[in-house]
C-alpha cells in the first residue's frame, strides 16, 4: 500500500501531470480538497475509487482514511492544489504515515503562481531588472508567517513578488509594498487561475486599490508585483545572442584578412 501526493495544479483538469493523472486513475481510493481543488479532476479517477471530499476533515479523519486503506491494501491518491511543496500541508500527514509504517511519494504540479504568471503572459524574471522571485504570503488563523518574513521587510529587495491568498488583505499588503517598491510598479491579480470563473486585473501599486474591490478578489487570488511585469522593458538576455556562445552553439569568428605591406 503506497500514498501519492499529488500537486494537482491550479485548477484546470488538463494542467494535473501526465504523471499524477496516470497514477489517479490507478488507485482505489482518492482523497480530495473540494475547496481547493474542482471536482473536474476526479474525471481521471477509476470509475470504482472510492473518493473523499477532505475540506470537512480533520487530520484524524483523514489519518483514519489511511488506516483503512491501509488494512485494505489499497493505493491512495491525496490530491493538493498547485504543488504539494508550496503551502501544502503535507508535512503533518508524512508524519502520520511514518508512525504508521505507510509508504508515500510526492508528484509535483504547476504552481499558481506560475498559472497566474501565464494567465497574462509574464516572464517573472527579466535581465537586469529581476533575477529573484519571491513566494510568500500574509498570516493567517491556520499558520502565521514569521517576522523576519513579513511583506514589509521581503519588499526591500524589490524582486519580483508572488503573494498566495492575497485577496482580504490588499489594503495592508499594498501599503507595505509601497514602502520600497516606486507607485508605478506593475501589480497583477489573478483569481482562481485556470478555473473557469478566472478573473484578472492589471495595474499598479497606485491604482489597484482605487479599481478594485475587495469583496470581488476574496479567498483564491494571487497577487503578482515587480518590475519584471512591465511590458515596455526592451533588455534581453544573452543567451539566444547571435555573439553568444556556449558548448551547444559556437560562435564562428570571422578570419582576419592579413593586408601586404
Amino acid at each position: 500500500m503506497k500514498v501519492y501526493f499529488i500537486g494537482a495544479g491550479p485548477g484546470a483538469a488538463d494542467l494535473i501531470t501526465l504523471r499524477g493523472a496516470k497514477l489517479l486513475g490507478s488507485v482505489g481510493m482518492v482523497m480530495y480538497a473540494g475547496s481547493l481543488v474542482p471536482t473536474d479532476m476526479l474525471q481521471h479517477c477509476r470509475g470504482d475509487a472510492e473518493i473523499f471530499d477532505t475540506a470537512a476533515l480533520d487530520l484524524e479523519q483523514q489519518e483514519a482514511c489511511y488506516r483503512r486503506a491501509q488494512l485494505a491494501d489499497c493505493n491512495v491518491a491525496r490530491l493538493h492544489s498547485g504543488d504539494p511543496a508550496i503551502y501544502g500541508a503535507t508535512a503533518e500527514q508524512m508524519r502520520r504515515l511514518d508512525a504508521l509504517g505507510i509508504e508515500y511519494e510526492v508528484v509535483p504540479g504547476v504552481s499558481s503562481f506560475s498559472a497566474a504568471a501565464a494567465s497574462v503572459n509574464a516572464e517573472l524574471t527579466k535581465p537586469a531588472v529581476s533575477q529573484t522571485v519571491i513566494l510568500t504570503r500574509v498570516s493567517g488563523r491556520a499558520s502565521a508567517v514569521p517576522e523576519a518574513e513579513a511583506i514589509a521587510k521581503l519588499a526591500e529587495h524589490q524582486a519580483t513578488m508572488c503573494i498566495f491568498l492575497s485577496g482580504p488583505h490588499l489594503k495592508k499588503i499594498v501599503a507595505d509594498l509601497r514602502l520600497h517598491y516606486p507607485a508605478e510598479t506593475p501589480v497583477t491579480l489573478v483569481y482562481r487561475a485556470t478555473w473557469p470563473e478566472q478573473r484578472i486585473y492589471q495595474g499598479t501599486l497606485a491604482t489597484v486599490l482605487k479599481q478594485t474591490k475587495r469583496t470581488e478578489w476574496n479567498l483564491t487570488t494571487m497577487m503578482l508585483v515587480g518590475a519584471a511585469l512591465g511590458k515596455e522593458l526592451s533588455l534581453e538576455s544573452s543567451l539566444y545572442s547571435k555573439d553568444y556562445t556556449h558548448i551547444f552553439r559556437v560562435v564562428k569568428k570571422a578570419k582576419k584578412v592579413k593586408v601586404a605591406a
